[in-house]
Parts: structure tokens; sequence; C-alpha cells
């Protein structure tokens, strides 16, 4: 059985996750704020193995490099978005939105996700390709929730009007890849609140 927890990070809000079985423990997206992350982990009492993106975009990615160094783990990221965390254009922090955030360069991740099942630590999950808010963007399905990062969210999907976003390619993302999961699914997004499967399909301002 999995356990996983929200951490509201940074100036946006974004969700960093915390997955973990017994004895493991897996970071989605920690987008800011890694002392925090840190402590909350440490009342997990489980072994951080991996960080996980969902995509690159610098509110997902902003403590990726202090949680890397002080666990000693991989980071793994889609190969289309790669180059996107050494670069503060691409990852969005070099543009200025805001004042308070410096830009964010990120050492290349040592694994690239492929489209297929994983099983990390005893934690099984599969990757798939959910691209129209970044070329990149990857949704990560577990036994009995998927985590969305920016494609899906609770009444919404993901902004299209940046970098390789596409309103036509995220709404087929949706539509093919998790659309398709059990109605009773949750969803967790990379923000606001959690929300299932059948909430939006039924709901969603875009699909009705």
């Amino acid at each position: 059985m999995l356990t996983i927890e929200r951490i509201l990070t940074g100036v946006i809000q974004e969700n960093c996750y915390l997955i973990y079985n017994e004895e493991n423990l897996l970071i989605i997206d920690p987008g800011a704020e890694a002392e925090r992350i840190i402590s909350l982990i440490k009342k997990t009492e489980k072994k951080p193995i991996a960080i996980l993106l969902t995509h690159t975009h610098y509110d997902h990615i902003g403590a990726v490099e202090e949680l890397r160094h002080h666990y000693h783990i991989p980071v793994y990221v889609s190969s289309l978005e790669q180059e996107w965390l050494s670069n503060p254009v691409l990852n969005l922090s070099g543009l200025g939105r805001h004042d308070d955030i410096a830009d964010i360069v990120v050492q290349p991740a040592e694994m690239e996700f492929e489209m297929t099942d994983y099983e990390l630590g005893g934690i099984k999950f599969s990757v798939v390709p959910t691209p129209g808010h970044s070329i990149g963007s990857v949704s990560l399905i577990f036994d009995d929730f998927v985590v969305t990062g920016d494609a899906l969210f609770k009444g919404s999907i993901g902004r299209t009007d940046l970098h390789t976003g596409d309103m036509e390619q995220l709404l087929h993302s949706i539509r093919t890849y998790l659309f398709t999961l059990p109605d009773e699914f949750p969803a967790y997004p990379g923000h606001g609140d959690a929300t299932t499967i059948e909430h939006e399909k039924k709901t969603n301002p875009f699909f009705n």
C-alpha cells in the first residue's frame, strides 16, 4: 500500500509529492523549499531513492539540486526536456516572471524516462506521455492513483501558451492516457486540489 503526501512549495504553490511504501520514498516535482521537504521526509522515516519530474518548468524543479545532493539519488526526466533543466529560458525561471526567483540551473538528469513500467524500491508505476502543456510532460500512473503534473487539474487543464504548448495535443493526451484510467482513480495535479478521473470526465469544462 502506497502513501502519497502533498507539499505546497514556492510562491505559486506548486504541489510536490512524497510517495512511499514501508521502506522507500519517491520525490515528485520538488519545486522549492528544499529544507522543508527534507524535514517532512525525515518525519516519514523512509529512504528517498529517486526524484521524478513530470516536466521541467521552474516551479517544479527549484529544489532538485539540493535534494539530489543531500540524498545522493538520481533524477528522472523526459529526454525531450533534459536540456531545459540547465536553461533558465526554457525552464522559465529566467523570464523575470517573479522578482524573487533566481535563474534555476539544474545539472542533467541521470535517467531519462522511457514510456514504460518501472519498479523502484518496490514502488511500481507507469510513465505515459501527456504533452501539451510542455513537450516533455509525463504523467505517472501508480496502482490506484495518477500524478498528472500540469496536464490535468481539478476543473481545468494546463496552460498551453508557453513554449511548446499545444491545446489540441494536451486534450488528446488527457483523453488517451488519463481518461482511460478507472473512474475512481484519484488524480494528483501539479497545482491545486486532487480530483478523480470520473469527476473530470463529467465536469471539466474543456471536455464538456
